[in-house]
């Protein structure tokens, strides 16, 4: 099967925008665990979408090093956004672990670990990268 650029970055588009909804929803229902699971799903799937603009992205959950690679062939506006996403993914991705698995060696759930800081803080950063991906994809000339 045939790499297809623009069908992957709209499929990874499409998830960011799922995954940034359940964060919402789950937010507003006070369900802190999974807003973190789907704000973190939203920022890898988002940094995803500008790397397979150039290659295939890779299956960790921080791409952030894959898409620092890629700055010298981003346009020289949107290089300041690719850092930013970069930034963010990388803070995000050692929660993909911790809301599965929790803490094991301290005994503590998924469910406990968070609070409602927690969400508020990842859910914010889950919405400034649905903007910074939006002005990317703009700048690359990707419609969203």
């Amino acid at each position: 099967m045939k790499f297809n650029p623009l069908s992957e970055v709209a499929y990874r588009r499409k998830l960011t925008e799922n995954y940034l909804k359940e964060a919402e929803e789950s937010f507003l229902r006070g369900d802190h665990r999974h807003t973190v699971e789907s704000s973190q799903l939203m920022v890898e799937n988002a940094a995803k979408a500008v790397i397979a603009f150039y290659r295939i992205p890779s299956s960790s959950h921080d791409p952030s090093m894959e898409l620092l690679e890629l700055l010298e062939q981003l346009p020289r506006g949107l290089m300041v956004k690719a850092e930013r996403l970069a930034e963010i993914v990388h803070k995000l991705a050692p929660e993909h672990g911790r809301v599965t698995y929790g803490e094991p060696t301290r005994g503590v759930t998924p469910w406990e670990l968070y609070n409602k800081n927690d969400a508020e803080e990842a859910l914010i950063l889950a919405k400034e990268c649905m903007k910074l991906l939006e002005e990317t994809l703009k700048g690359i000339h990707v419609k969203p």
